[in-house]
């Protein structure tokens, strides 16, 4: 048996912030045989790092290279603060997701800033990062990872769905697990309640108060993504390019809009599902910050119990934290040299493992 303490980062499409997860992890016989969460926490994004993350997709090549290595040192400066703050004291590794700049993997790269070996120089610490680059590399979309929670931490469900800034799916059929994005998520319910002056839609209200605009569904329906077969993923720049301008282009009031969203996100799910082709009735393991939507979560079991499933909550932290736990994970596999990407989810053409590694202090 071997024991980790890690510490998993994860920055997420929706900008809320760097989430941070202590953990422990008991690895033998190739399986984490048991595991804790010790402490999670998140650190919201100041107004200066969230506008600057934002508008980096259209930055120079300078300002690129030099927003990497300093958004290494802002999350150096985020983790000392967490280690501090909950007085840790036993450390085997950091793994970091970093943060997704670009991804994709049609031309065969997918981009995450926060330089790993800034991070470990700054810490002290052995740092874990870069996730998704061989998978790309050899074909794969480089996402979603979920599948690899799910299959470790999380296996006694049948579906599992993150509602993150991109919902994305992951199931397991004759122990081959298929994961993909689905939908936009968080990000574009998010955009939209900044027209309104709000962070975001705060429990779905707004969205509830709205009304269903047909025209602006049957558009969103017509996207060709939806119908492309797994694998596939779904990339922060896409959204923009391709989703919010259909936002954009329709004259209704916010309110139906994201009324709207909220039912586009719960239709292909529920598409997704039928097209997963499994005669499973049990459960759908919901997490991410989508969760607290409840308006969202009300659309989503309501299509679900038409499909005889029924959704399943963990408690909060695993609801909010579950991609840093993942993370975490991702860097023990490292180690422990085993696959930590499932080509049968990514579409690679081979599972791989991936990581690299910066010590930060030699001992």
């Amino acid at each position: 048996m071997k024991t980790y303490y890690a510490l998993g980062l994860m920055s997420g499409d929706s900008l809320d912030g760097l989430n941070l997860v202590y953990c422990r992890l008991d690895w033998n016989n190739n399986s984490v045989q048991k595991w804790k969460i010790i402490q999670a926490d998140t650190f919201a994004f100041s107004p200066m790092w969230k506008a600057r993350l934002q508008a980096l997709p259209l930055q120079n090549a300078f300002n690129f290279a030099k927003t990497d290595v300093y958004f290494g040192y802002y999350m150096a400066e985020l983790v000392r603060t967490f280690v501090q703050k909950y007085k840790i004291e036993k450390l085997d590794f950091i793994a970091s997701h970093g943060h997704t700049v670009f991804h994709n993997p049609a031309r065969g790269f997918s981009t995450q800033i926060g330089s790993g070996a800034t991070l470990a120089a700054m810490t002290k610490q052995k740092v874990i990062c870069d996730f998704r680059t061989q998978d790309v590399a050899l074909g794969g979309e480089g996402a979603p990872f979920t599948a690899l929670a799910d299959h470790y931490l999380y296996p006694q469900h049948d579906y599992y769905i993150h509602l993150g800034g991109i919902l994305s799916i992951s199931t397991c059929r004759n122990e081959k697990w298929t994961a993909f994005d689905v939908c936009y998520a968080n990000q574009v319910l998010n955009l939209l309640a900044t027209e309104l002056e709000l962070s975001y839609d705060e429990g779905g209200k707004v969205a509830r108060a709205g009304q269903l605009n047909k025209v602006l569904l049957e558009q969103l329906k017509k996207v060709p993504f939806y119908k492309k077969r797994p694998p596939k993923s779904m990339s922060n720049e896409w959204i923009r390019r391709v989703i919010f301008p259909i936002y954009t282009n329709v004259d209704c009031s916010i309110e139906d809009k994201l009324n709207t969203a909220v039912e586009h996100i719960a239709h292909e799910l529920m598409n997704a599902m039928y097209r997963l082709n499994q005669n499973k009735t049990n459960t759908l393991f919901v997490t991410g910050g989508g969760v607290h939507n409840t308006y969202l979560v009300e659309r989503l079991s309501h299509f679900s119990r038409l499909m005889d499933k029924k959704i399943v909550l963990p408690d909060p932290v695993h609801i909010d934290y579950k991609k840093a736990i993942l993370v975490a994970l991702l860097g023990v596999l490292r180690l422990e040299n085993v696959p930590n990407s499932f080509a049968t989810a990514t579409g690679a053409s081979y599972s791989t493992i991936n990581g690299a590694i910066h010590i930060g202090k030699l001992t």
